[in-house]
């Protein structure tokens, strides 16, 4: 099959999926308040999967109309390579901490993976109504505007962030996040630390910040915003430098102008 086939396909594909994703928007800006909800550990997790089971059932079954023959990643916070093939990944409420919290900094996301490579992605905002799209070798947009990424070169002057994958993970990967903020506040010129990745990755693609790295491998949280910032001409590795992928054990989304530096940082860390 020639590359243009698989171009002309997804972006095809594109408006069904950003009309799902819309759609599914709506059931989760209706369930957000601007007050907190949950007080015990138990009632944060609950309203946390009621958020996910909403949107899933709007969500599920539209995609994998859409593309027939694809499969569903169950588990959004796993990571590691998947089957070959194609897989929807979806975070139905990316940043549903923030959503439960009372806080705007939440989305929607749905990508599509073909063969541990992200292709297609929508991430939509509800409150605000922005639609980040992006397929692979069609560039990316917001809304109708095509995408940039920062054209800095100089690391002492970039706005970089980082966050935490998932709750509960290991001391090691807590100790790394320390100890690499402490190294980009020597070296950078702000950074910032919070989640959900997807909301820091989408401002990359943007222009408006200039790095974004992680020690995770959570699928759902890296693929739209991989995607959406190499389209936007950004570069998507791994801490050693390597091309990012799926299996991949941590991640830099950086502007090229300052991806070097950010790494050899960043590296002897990792």
């Amino acid at each position: 099959m020639s590359t243009a086939m698989p171009f002309a396909a997804d972006t095809t594909l594109l408006s069904d999926v950003t009309a799902a994703v819309k759609a599914a928007g709506v059931t989760l800006r209706d369930r957000h308040t601007s007050h907190a909800r949950g007080v015990s550990l138990d009632e944060v997790v609950g309203e946390i999967h009621a958020n996910d089971d909403a949107v899933l059932d709007v969500l599920r079954e539209p995609l994998l109309r859409a593309r027939q023959g694809s499969q569903w990643a169950e588990d959004e916070l796993a990571g590691g390579a998947l089957p070959s093939g194609e897989w929807w990944v979806v975070d139905p409420a990316e940043g549903n901490i923030n959503h439960v919290h009372g806080m705007d900094d939440w989305a929607v996301t749905a990508t599509l993976v073909r063969d541990n490579r992200p292709v297609l992605t929508v991430v939509h905002l509800p409150l605000t109504g922005d639609t980040y799209t992006a397929v692979a070798g069609g560039g990316a947009r917001l809304n109708d505007r095509p995408l940039q990424v920062s054209a800095k070169t100089d690391l002492g002057a970039a706005l970089i962030g980082t966050g935490q994958a998932k709750p509960g993970e290991d001391e090691r990967t807590f100790r790394q996040i320390g100890d690499s903020v402490t190294a980009m506040l020597v070296n950078g010129l702000v950074v910032r630390v919070s989640v959900p990745a997807t909301m820091q990755l989408i401002h990359v693609a943007a222009g408006r910040m200039d790095a974004f790295w992680q020690f995770s491998d959570v699928r759902s949280g890296l693929v739209a915003g991989a995607l959406l910032v190499s389209e936007a001409g950004g570069a998507v590795t791994d801490l050693a430098g390597e091309p990012w992928h799926t299996g991949s054990r941590d991640f830099l989304a950086a502007a090229p102008g300052i991806h070097g530096a950010a790494l050899k940082v960043l590296s002897p860390i990792a």
